[in-house]
């Protein structure tokens, strides 16, 4: 076996599982579950059938990954943060073939306690602040706070706030990385060193 988990865990026959994930306390992953390399998952996680996740994901305690939701490599899940896969659910009225898919890209991270409702694109190295409900997608390096989720700025590969100058350009004082923005998003245009 070459990922880890804790004794209270479940980790279903068919489940993939890669290479020094480590699956804690109370923590259950559904057979047909496909979870990369070097991922945690914390306390009382729940990862569903149709559930693929990539490299270096960190989910944190109390996170219910369900059907129809992807998680690109090094995105973080904030504890008790919240995915939804139906749009209008109700208990009387069966809706499973009517998930909707949310994609989270690259380097994203999902605040504490905010909520995902199904359907939209989290960009890549985006930053949901906590407490946040998202209901439409999000741009690449996006900042969004609030209920609805709305912009307030953007941030850097590294996880710092961006200051645009005169010029359009920002420097992450962490990495170099350069960005710029281009109608209304936010471009890496040059890239500095991630530590």
């Amino acid at each position: 076996m070459s990922y880890w988990k804790h004794d209270s865990a479940i980790v279903d026959d068919g489940a993939q599982l890669g290479e020094g994930t480590r699956v804690w306390h109370f923590a259950h992953v559904s057979p047909g579950a496909r979870i990369g390399a070097r991922c945690a998952l914390g306390q009382g996680v729940y990862v569903g059938n149709d559930v693929l996740i990539g490299d270096g994901v960190r989910i944190q305690n109390n996170v219910s990954v369900y059907d129809a939701v992807t998680l690109e490599d090094e995105v973080f899940c904030g504890p008790s943060m919240v995915f939804t896969n139906v749009y209008n659910p109700r208990a009387a009225v069966a809706r499973k073939n009517e998930y909707r898919r949310t994609l989270v890209r690259r380097g994203a991270t999902l605040g504490a306690n905010c909520t995902i409702v199904c359907g939209v694109t989290i960009g890549a190295h985006a930053f949901v602040g906590a407490g946040a409900v998202v209901q439409k997608d999000v741009p690449d390096f996006a900042l969004v706070v609030g209920v609805p989720a709305r912009r307030i700025g953007w941030m850097s590969r590294f996880g710092e706030r961006l200051t645009f100058g005169a010029d359009g350009r920002a420097t992450c004082p962490q990495t170099g990385d350069v960005y710029e923005l281009q109608d209304q998003r936010c471009v890496l245009v040059e890239e500095g060193n991630l530590p």
